[in-house]
Order: structure tokens, then C-alpha cells, then sequence
């Protein structure tokens, strides 16, 4: 079947053709793939058994790869049993042990399916310990929720009440007088602050800092309590608000402990999904006891806060996943893993762009285990045309690259193989640049996810 009937199927059943935007068709290259398979390892199937390199590994929930035996088979056992019980279950009790012991300074763990999910209920949580309503966040961060809350922010704020949206406030990463300013402007309002620990910008003041030199150095630095995160840690607890990191992406890949191991900051809440259990559905809010105990039971007498109650929450085939995921993790060093294959990846990008003399217009930066590429236009602007037009070329070789998102499948064997396709897709990426982008991209342009209109 035609590339563009699986997509007037998809569209005709499901809005956007998919269940998450960023695997909407207008979120890739007219070559690539409208629908796949299965997925092994690294590689993705189409339907007519086409393999493809992946980078984007389920919106990098995939971390040790697809498919993995040992993982399927803990879930599969987990299913066996009954998959999901009356009461809760031993597997819930394992895998929330093994979370607080990943993560000490957390006194409770609440599970969910999805990480809007979590984000919410730590805004719920802050909202009730606190009294307060608003809610500030980095304008830089992606995303972090699909309710109100959050995409009342956004250009899609239709069908949400101006009353929710006049709720967030927005402060800049990296500049801790903004978010002094909000306080100020918001004198004992603000409940909390929830943010991502990093993107691919250090929150970091120490010039001489070189994010791919070394692992552990943010951690180890002298001026490692100077950062962004814990002035924000500062200002937040000055004010009498909460301090949420949202580690959906962070964590599991810049340590198996999080990127608040990572750079030795403590949060009051922090939010995990993604990469916990290879691509099962496992999403996770931590905290203090003094804030997580609120959604709890056994104080008589205090008022009751609904913190999470999902039937799906505490599944045990994702649990049970989780639990396989962590192991192999500690086993095969798949941190360290990711880092590695991450620095050769961003090496040899960038040493091709170098090559071609495009490197003011393509390159590769942020930190190795979750790097991220830049395309810009003959002006010097972010362009999506060139990265529709990279992404293009990469599909010719059939690499899928919609962003980098790598996992513990990733070896010399698929680095070798991304170079290769770098090399051709830089090659008409130069010539697009010298005589005109028109010449070679076809199709539509990639859209963003947040825009007002189709």
C-alpha cells in the first residue's frame, strides 16, 4: 500500500493521524515513512519490510532498544500473573522501592501512564501545599503537559478558559533575575516553579565549562552550587514556593539517578516517564513526604487532596518492564553507553560539516547523551525548510532522523552508517545553500508542533 493511503487512513480515523503530534506525518520529510511495523534493536519496519536506522526511538521512550527479549519477557511474566490485581500488587511495592532507592532524597512515588499525567498532579501538589494558584516556567521548555495549564501558554490555547491561561507565567532559562521578577510582580502567589534541568543550553555560570569532556564534571565542579538550577532551588524556597524538575527527558540518560544526580540538586518534586521502561508505559511524580503525604490516607482528620487514581497506573507488565530496564541498565552501563556513542556522534557531524565549509548552518551541540542538530538558512536563521531538506536526504539512505535520540542499540556498526548518509545529505545541503533549496526539497516543509493554524 501507497505511502499516502496509510495516510488518508490514519487521518480518517484518528485526528492528526497519530496519537502524539510529533508522529504526525507534517512532522517529517514527504519520503519517509507514513506508517511501520515493528521495530528491533534500532531499526524500524515499514509495512513493506523496509528497515530504517532510527534516531527518534518512540519519542525517546527506547533507550535500551526495541524489542529487547529480556524486558518483554519480565512484562510478558508480569501479564501471566494477572497483569493488573484488585489490591495493589508486589510488583507495584518493588518497582516504587526501587525508585525511592534510586532516588533518596524522595520520601514517595506515585506511578502514572503518561508524563503530563505526573507534571500535573506536582502542580496540583504544589498548588495544595502552598494555598497558591500560579505556576511559572522556563518560555524556552518544549513542553510539559497536555492540560490546561500548560497549552493554555501556547498558540493552541483554543477551547481552554482564559482563566487557566492567566495562570502560568513565564520566566527565561539561564536568567535568574526573571524569575526574581515574577515573584516580585506575584508576592506570596506563586506555588511553584516546574522545569526541565537542561535542553541542550548548560545551566551553568562557569565559563571555563566544556559539557562533552566530561560526564561527572557538572557534579564534581567547585561551582557546581552557582548554577541555574539551584539559584532557582534559592529563589523558590525564599518565596515559600515548591521546586519541580520535570526529568521526563533527562532522566535515564544523563544518569540512571537523573540529571538532579547529575548536578547535585534537590528537588521538592520531580517527574520521570520516557526512557524508564524501554518504551513501556511508566511515568513517575517523587517528593517530599510532607507534600506527597497530602494525597495520602492515613492522617485522620486532614483535608483530602486527589492526587493521582488511575486503573491503568500501577500495571504490572510496564512494572514489571521498569523493574528489567533498571537492571539492564546497571548491567550493561547504558548511560555510559549513550555518552560515548553521543560524543562520536556529535564529532563526526560536525567534522562533515566542517568539511563541506557549512558549519555555521549545520551543526550538531548540547550535551552527548541527548544531543540535538541546528539547520539554518543561508542568512544564518533556524530554518525548518533545511531541516525538512537534511531530513529528506537522511531518508535516502535510509536513516530515519527526525531528532537524536539514541539508545544502547547504537553502535560503531549504526555510526558508521549515520556518517555515510551525513556525508551525502550535507552534500546537497551545501549546494541547496549555494544555489537554492527550492532545487532539491520536496514536499511540504516540517510544521511545529505549536502553531495557531494548519
Amino acid at each position: 500500500m501507497e505511502n499516502s493511503d496509510y495516510k488518508a487512513r490514519l487521518h480518517k480515523a484518528i485526528p492528526g493521524g497519530a496519537h502524539t503530534y510529533s508522529r504526525g506525518d507534517d512532522q517529517y520529510p514527504s519520503n519517509a515513512p507514513a506508517i511501520l511495523v515493528s521495530g528491533k534493536g534500532c531499526y524500524v519496519y515499514d509495512p513493506d519490510g523496509i528497515e530504517y536506522l532510527d534516531y527518534g526511538m518512540a519519542l525517546r521512550a527506547v533507550t535500551i532498544g526495541y524489542g529487547n527479549e529480556e524486558i518483554a519477557q519480565a512484562a510478558f511474566t508480569e501479564i501471566m500473573k494477572g497483569n493488573n490485581l484488585t489490591r495493589a500488587s508486589v510488583t507495584e511495592l518493588q518497582a516504587a522501592e526501587l525508585m525511592l532507592e534510586l532516588f533518596p532524597k524522595a520520601d514517595m512515588v506515585k506511578f502514572g501512564k503518561n508524563g503530563s499525567t505526573v507534571t500535573s498532579a506536582a502542580v496540583k501538589m504544589a498548588r495544595a501545599y502552598t494555598g497558591r494558584k500560579y505556576i511559572a516556567f522556563p518560555e524556552e521548555h518544549p513542553f510539559f503537559s497536555y492540560d490546561d495549564w500548560f497549552i493554555g501558554s501556547t498558540v493552541m490555547n483554543k477551547g481552554i478558559p482564559d482563566e487557566g491561561k492567566s495562570l502560568s507565567l513565564h520566566f527565561s532559562y539561564n536568567n535568574i533575575q526573571s524569575l526574581k521578577d515574577l515573584f516580585e510582580k506575584y508576592p506570596n502567589q506563586i506555588s511553584c516553579v516546574i522545569m526541565e534541568p537542561v535542553t541542550f543550553i548548560a545551566p551553568c555560570n562557569n565559563v571555563e565549562c566544556k559539557i562533552n569532556s566530561k560526564r561527572e564534571m557538572c557534579r564534581e565542579c567547585s561551582q557546581n552550587k552557582t548554577n541555574f538550577l539551584h539559584q532557582v532551588k534559592d529563589v523558590c524556597h525564599k518565596n515559600g514556593a515548591i521546586f519541580i524538575l520535570d526529568e521526563m527527558i533527562t532522566g535515564y540518560r544523563w544518569h540512571l539517578q537523573g540529571a538532579q544526580y547529575y548536578y547535585d540538586v534537590e528537588p521538592d518534586l520531580s517527574t520521570f516517564g520516557k526512557g524508564m521502561a524501554n518504551g513501556f508505559s511508566v511515568a513517575a511524580l517523587i517528593g517530599k513526604r510532607e507534600i506527597m503525604e497530602l494525597g495520602g490516607t492515613l492522617k485522620e482528620g486532614a483535608e483530602r487532596v486527589f492526587l493521582i487514581s488511575t486503573t491503568h497506573g500501577a500495571e504490572m507488565s510496564s512494572l514489571g518492564a521498569y523493574l528489567k530496564t533498571v537492571e539492564l541498565y546497571r548491567r550493561f552501563e547504558v548511560i555510559k553507553s549513550l555518552w560515548q556513542y553521543g560524543a562520536n556522534f556529535i564529532d563526526g557531524l560536525n567534522t562533515i560539516a566542517k568539511e563541506y565549509e557549512i558549519q555555521d548552518y549545520f551543526y550538531v551541540s548540547g550535551y552527548p547523551c541527548s544531543p540535538y542538530y541546528f539547520t539554518k538558512d543561508k542568512t544564518g536563521n533556524l530554518s525548518l525548510s533545511y531541516r525538512t531538506l537534511f531530513a529528506q536526504e537522511m531518508m535516502r539512505s535510509k536513516v530515519l532522523l527526525p531528532w537524536i535520540a539514541l539508545s544502547y542499540s547504537h553502535g560503531d556498526k549504526e555510526l558508521s552508517m549515520t556518517l555515510d548518509a551525513v556525508r551525502k545529505a550535507l552534500r546537497v545541503y551545501s549546494q541547496a545553500l549555494d544555489s537554492g533549496i527550492e532545487k532539491y526539497l520536496v514536499g511540504n516543509d516540517i510544521k511545529p508542533v505549536f502553531r495557531k493554524y494548519n
